[in-house]
């Protein structure tokens, strides 16, 4: 079984969702943790549930000789990245920048888009944006993608009324 597997069924199994696994320099496996959107009290993955993840996975590692000096678990963070359908439909009506492995031709030629997700029709994914001569819609596949993410929304007021 890849190791992708074994860890998405791991973290599955924890009551997580896997958004990512990355292969690093000098032995490094980061992986990205998220809330299940059904799941999800507060929507925020915490230092403890981070934790409690990290240690399933080195057990998990030692037992299945997996190949790694360092582990890291960390959530996607605030600009979290979109890698299946199911990210964009649970993020619809955010904004996000997606950038295509392609030029698009019926949107003047640009790889790079900033706008709102629209909900996914199948496997046609949408992304409303700003063009020259107002709104346009841009409709592309998980396949059309090079990356995308979500653009943070940070509020500085204070919490105090």
């Amino acid at each position: 079984m890849r190791l992708w597997d074994l860890i998405e069924k791991t973290v599955v199994g924890m009551g997580y969702e896997l958004v990512d696994l990355e292969h690093g320099a000098h032995g490094l496996v980061r992986v990205y943790i998220d809330v299940i959107a059904d799941d999800a009290e507060d929507g925020r993955i915490t230092v403890e549930d981070c934790e409690k993840v990290s240690h399933q996975l080195s057990h998990l590692l030692t037992v299945e000789n997996a190949q790694y000096e360092r582990l890291e678990v960390s959530s996607p963070g605030l600009d979290r990245p979109l890698k299946k359908i199911s990210d964009y439909a649970r993020f619809a009506g955010q904004e996000a920048v997606v950038k295509l492995r392609m030029p698009m031709p019926g949107a003047a030629n640009r790889k790079s888009f900033q706008g709102i997700l629209h909900a996914p029709e199948g496997d046609k994914l949408k992304l409303e944006f700003e063009g020259k001569d107002g709104p346009a819609m841009l409709e592309f596949t998980l396949a059309d993608v090079d990356k995308a993410r979500l653009v943070p929304k940070v509020d500085f007021r204070s919490r105090k009324a």
